[in-house]
C-alpha cells in the first residue's frame, strides 16, 4: 500500500466553524493534509476514520504561532460544502452532483427513472406513485 497522505490547499470564501472547535476560522487559503487510510502502524484500523489536518492561519494576536486542527474527513467536507452553498442545502448539492454524473444518468435511463422523479424524491414531498 502506498502513501495515504495527500497535501493540498483549499480556499474558504467565508468564515467557518468545525465541530468540536469553538473558534470561528477566518476565510482564506488553508494548507491541508488528508489521510484516507489508516497508517500501517495504527493499532485498530477498523476504528480509524479518514482525517484532515488543517494548518490554521496565525491569529493577529500571535502572528508567529502556528497551529493545526485534526478533523474527520466528513466534517471537513461538510464545512467546505457549506462554504460553497450560498444558502443551498447540502442535499441539493449532492443531488446536483449525482445528476451530473454520467454513470448515474446511464443507470437512471436503464431503470426508467427520470430526473424529475429524483428531484421530487429529494424535495421531501411524498411520492404517491412509489
Amino acid at each position: 500500500m502506498g502513501n495515504t497522505l495527500t497535501k493540498s490547499v483549499v480556499v474558504f470564501d467565508r468564515p467557518f466553524k468545525m465541530p468540536g472547535f469553538d473558534e470561528t476560522l477566518p476565510a482564506g487559503e488553508y494548507d491541508i493534509e488528508t489521510e484516507l487510510a489508516s497508517p500501517p502502524d495504527h493499532r485498530d484500523p477498523e476504528a480509524w476514520k479518514s482525517s484532515v489536518m488543517i494548518q490554521l492561519l496565525p491569529r493577529a494576536s500571535h502572528p508567529g504561532m502556528t497551529r493545526s486542527l485534526l478533523v474527520s474527513l466528513v466534517d471537513f467536507d461538510n464545512a467546505r460544502a457549506r462554504d460553497k452553498l450560498t444558502g443551498k442545502q447540502l442535499s441539493d448539492v449532492f443531488l446536483e452532483e449525482m445528476l451530473a454524473d454520467p454513470m448515474v444518468q446511464l443507470v437512471m435511463r436503464a431503470d426508467g427513472v427520470s430526473e424529475a422523479h429524483l428531484r421530487h424524491l429529494y424535495s421531501g414531498s411524498k411520492c404517491s406513485e412509489l
